[in-house]
């Protein structure tokens, strides 16, 4: 794979990259629970490494991956209700470190504005880097309500073309050629999405093999049913429409 990342490249790498493919890539997510099989940072695993393979094939850079800022309260499963106790007892945190304020005080409001002002620091920092287009791929869902909506304000006044999406919204039309559903949390298409990105991060094991076993935490597909061949199909598709889309931004 070519380099990428900005971060570890010299200058006059970064400027023959940028002169070839004035693109950035930015990957976002959080850390979070994912089931008993796979690594807590799933989320930004598979949104940098699918950046890096469509940078590595279509040109372009992948800028240093969002982990934290987005707000804990709520669309988080350590947070969610429903998961909350049954996380928290198997990784031996007090539920209490999860009731509302716990955010020093911050409200579900001012953490929200706080994840767009990142948002608008970044975007503003790749234009002045002379980028002419940018792709935040957003691993964790929910952010893509922020993506979004900084994409559209920050487009207002600023040539730079910012288009956001989730790697399962740039292939949700292939469901049936890919043969099953098109994202989810924790399930077979993100289980199976990370084992061909990463595959000494998932431990199918780890899953309880009894059918009518409770999965917590996990939404989508039996995730025991995830297999290296699904999330390769998976793979291939998503960095295609990852380098088309880079080259419609171009131009």
């Amino acid at each position: 794979m070519n380099k990428v990342r900005y971060e570890e490249m010299l200058p006059h790498e970064v400027v023959a990259a940028r002169k070839a493919n004035p693109i950035a890539y930015l990957p976002i997510g959080t850390v979070e629970w994912h089931g008993l099989q796979n690594a807590l940072g799933l989320d930004t695993l598979k949104a940098r490494s699918l950046c890096e393979r469509a940078a590595a094939q279509g040109g372009g850079l992948v800028m240093p991956p969002l982990w934290w800022g987005e707000h804990r309260e709520i669309q988080l499963l350590e947070a969610n209700p429903t998961s909350r106790p049954k996380v928290a007892e198997i990784m031996e945190w007090p539920t209490e470190n999860f009731t509302f304020g716990y955010m020093g005080g911050k409200t579900v409001e001012e953490q929200a504005h706080f994840y767009n002002d990142l948002l608008f620091h970044i975007y503003h920092q790749l234009a002045s880097l002379n980028f002419k287009a940018l792709i935040v791929l957003c691993g964790h869902y929910p952010l893509q309500l922020y993506a979004h909506f900084t994409a559209a304000v920050f487009m207002r006044e600023n040539p730079m073309q910012v288009f956001a999406a989730t790697e399962a919204d740039l292939v949700s039309d292939l469901a049936p050629e890919l043969g099953g559903r098109v994202g989810d949390h924790a399930g077979r298409w993100e289980t199976s999405v990370l084992m061909a990105l990463h595959p000494e991060l998932v431990d199918l094991s780890r899953l309880p093999p009894e059918e009518n076993a409770e999965l917590v935490g996990i939404s989508g597909e039996d995730p025991r049913q995830a297999s290296m061949e699904f999330g390769q199909r998976a793979v291939r598709a998503i960095v295609e429409r990852l380098v088309g889309k880079s080259k419609e931004l171009l131009q």
